[in-house]
């Protein structure tokens, strides 16, 4: 009788025990079918037509530095078709680097994005308002984002070498 009674304490624990395993991997799925929702959600965003034409238009501004940024299109609040589309790209690309702050975004995907190119075409504008607000957060998730895309592609590079 203690034979049975062992045996089924052991089966109730193998049970348990994989019941735990098995929500634990089920967890991990959830988890990466989340992302890779996020993922599909964010690409289609950025490759529709509501998207492509901010980015062309910021990516076809012509300026030299803050100054003449203002003297062009004017202040980055100012009503024209070229800050709203700036701020558009500007706040995208926050929100993806606020993303990747709080890890809800896989850092690989992030790199076949623009993010190199717009960041260093922004950066004047950025700096600028930086000073001219005494806000040094100012779109920092921004910034947060080109570093680690930066460090990501550095690493590449050295691992290629």
């Amino acid at each position: 009788m203690d034979d049975l009674t062992e045996i089924s304490a052991m089966v109730a624990a193998a049970g348990v025990l994989v019941g735990v395993i098995y929500y634990i991997l089920d967890i991990r799925n959830q988890a990466k079918k989340r992302q890779t929702d996020l993922t599909m959600r964010m690409y289609t965003s950025w490759v529709s037509e509501e998207m492509t034409k901010p980015f062309l238009k910021v990516w076809n501004l012509e300026f030299t530095d803050y100054n003449d940024f203002k003297k062009k299109y004017g202040t980055y609040l100012s009503d024209n078709p070229e800050n709203a589309a700036l701020l558009s790209v500007i706040n995208s690309f926050t929100i993806v680097g606020l993303l990747l702050q709080k890890k809800l975004v896989d850092p690989e995907i992030l790199s076949h994005l623009p993010v190199s190119m717009t960041w260093n075409k922004v950066k004047p504008i950025v700096e600028g308002v930086r000073r001219e607000t005494n806000d040094q957060n100012w779109y920092e998730e921004f910034e947060y984002l080109y570093n680690e895309v930066k460090k990501r592609e550095q690493k590449l590079q050295q691992s290629k070498a």
